[in-house]
């Protein structure tokens, strides 16, 4: 079995301890770096043994834990499409103990003992949130993880003392495992994720209830009310089941469009909490303002049932609060595009204190009833003072080009490998001051801090000053387009070629690269305080904040 199984090309970055970056470079670059046994163009898969001989033949250092050869061992069962039903069966033998139940041609009693091994090192619970981890790797695109911050932020926002938790739309769990719930609920459409989801909180001690099927067309929850909800949902899920759950008692803020899924998520979830019950429930930014929804987005409103809008992530929370019969409604909504006071403003604005963001109702019943927070931001007593001291960075900003003049002068060229061979150039272990250095999202340029330890994915270099001037190879690297943040085509830096010119005339070249440099910086400097500059003029002017001047 050990000589069958396969590893990614993230696996051997990982055993060999780089990046992915230096994986990609040995398969180009070594005609005998093993060949791919299957997988696909994209997604190739590698032969374990092979890889751990052609690493440890180049006095590559390799490590391969225990949970990586459990891993690699697991996944080596069978094909990708069943992994997540093996996953769950590991979740079974280490909550319960359960006996293996692989067909016979499947047994693996070695898997069983490793197993054993790993949960007495780690502890069961542990030793599956790890195999949990590498399942979440290595279906990245096909699985959706609310990402731990923003899983953290949602079990806050719903209180410490939750109660009962209900995750309609849970995936793995990792929302329900954050609330801090007495109890937790949990429905997930797929049988295996189902299964992953109810090992993981049986193993973190939970009380907890678990169903396979997807809520909308399936509740499996029909008449239970949890004390909160917290939910994850698939955005833009054209078959969701609007056909078939048109008039469902659910909908009691109306009907969602067929492209709207999300508020069959956000009404679903109120149906399901306790009145005055909290629910937290991430969203697609784009939910807050289409106009298909505004309708229901209206009367969520005006029974004071949303209670909030907060950007994060990318994505928007949605915090709702079931009304309690008779009671009024609160006049304000929070919309914040900024997260970082949320809490205390959230606490505040449940209480019916005054806070920053809360805009009135009345002002969004309009056509559009747009709860996008991006839209209100701007709304804020300094935008004047803000557009000022704006307006005086922007007119310091004085950029100058370095004096160049036309030259006939065709210079030859050296490659950057031809100087490493030369020791004009070597590849420090780590970068000091006066190195070169670049990475897929900074430019080349000269190092003019402390030392610093050097990462998988730096290029680094650093120069004889005698004979190789830094300035003059950071440019050179620049002007080749190796490390432009945009490029989607690695470049091999060592067939970079270099002017060869005396060393005065590298020094006067560098003078000139660093002065572009600097005029590029003041260029994206400029722009940048430009725009901020008409978004302060425009809020200013609409809000009354300025006025043009006589």
């Amino acid at each position: 079995m050990e000589e069958q199984a396969t590893v990614t090309a993230a696996d051997i970055a990982r055993i060999a301890g780089v990046g992915r970056a230096a994986v990609s470079n040995w398969r180009r670059r070594y005609g005998d770096f093993p060949p791919p046994v299957g997988g696909t163009a994209s997604s190739p898969f590698f032969s374990l043994v092979a890889v751990e001989k052609w690493l440890r033949e180049r006095g590559k250092p390799v490590e391969i834990s225990l949970g990586d050869r459990i891993w690699q061992r697991l996944r080596n069962l069978g094909d990708d499409l069943a992994l997540g039903d093996r996953v769950g069966r590991v979740g079974s033998y280490l909550s319960r103990r359960h006996a293996w139940t692989f067909s016979p041609r499947y047994d693996d009693a070695e898997l069983l003992e490793l197993l054993d091994r790993f949960a007495a090192e780690r502890g069961a619970r542990e030793a599956y949130e790890f195999l949990c981890e590498r399942y979440v790797e290595a279906h990245s695109r096909q699985l959706s993880v609310t990402a731990g911050p923003v899983a953290a932020l949602m079990s806050r926002l719903i209180g410490p003392a939750p109660g009962v938790v209900l995750d309609p739309a849970c995936g793995l769990g990792t929302l329900l495992l954050a609330s801090g719930g007495t109890r937790l609920l949990g429905q997930v459409d797929d049988p295996a994720t189902s299964c992953i989801a109810a090992h993981r909180l049986l193993l973190a001690g939970a009380d907890m209830e678990m169903y396979g099927a997807d809520a909308l067309s399936m509740d499996s929850y029909e008449g239970v009310l949890a004390d909160t909800v917290v939910c994850d949902p698939p955005f833009n899920e054209r078959e969701w089941g609007y056909d078939e759950l048109v008039g469902d008692p659910r909908w009691v803020y109306g009907q969602p469009p067929r492209g709207e899924p999300e508020l069959a998520w956000v009404q679903h979830c109120l149906a399901h909490v306790k009145p005055g019950g909290l629910v937290a429930i991430r969203m697609p930014p784009a939910a807050a303002g289409r106009r298909t929804g505004r309708r229901i987005r209206g009367n969520l409103l005006r029974a004071g049932a949303l209670r909030a809008v907060v950007t994060v992530g990318g994505a928007d929370l949605w915090l709702l609060r079931r009304p309690e019969p008779g009671e009024r409604p609160p006049s304000r909504v929070l919309l914040l595009a900024d997260p970082s006071t949320v809490e205390e403003q959230w606490r505040e604005h449940l209480r019916g204190a005054e806070v920053p963001g809360a805009v009135r109702i009345i002002d969004l019943l309009d056509e559009e009833i747009d709860l996008s927070p991006a839209r209100y931001q701007d709304r804020d007593e300094h935008a004047g003072e803000a557009f000022l001291e704006v307006r005086r960075c922007f007119e310091a900003i004085r950029p100058e080009l370095p004096s160049l003049a036309v030259s006939d002068e065709k210079p030859s060229f050296v490659t950057i490998g031809e100087l490493l061979k030369s020791g004009v150039l070597t590849v420090p272990e780590s970068v000091e001051e006066g190195d070169v250095v670049a990475s897929p999202s900074v430019p080349a340029h000269v190092h003019s801090g402390e030392t610093v330890a050097a990462e998988p994915t730096m290029s680094r270099y650093r120069t004889d000053p005698e004979r190789l001037d830094a300035a003059f190879l950071a440019g050179c690297l620049r002007a080749a387009g190796q490390i432009a943040p945009t490029s989607s085509t690695r470049i091999d830096l060592k067939r970079t070629r270099i002017p060869r010119l005396p060393i005065e005339a590298q020094r006067a070249h560098g003078e000139a690269f660093t002065r572009l440099a600097a005029f590029e910086a003041a260029l994206r400097e400029a722009a940048e305080s430009g725009l901020e500059l008409v978004r302060l003029g425009l809020t200013g002017l609409t809000e009354g904040q300025l006025k043009p001047e006589n």
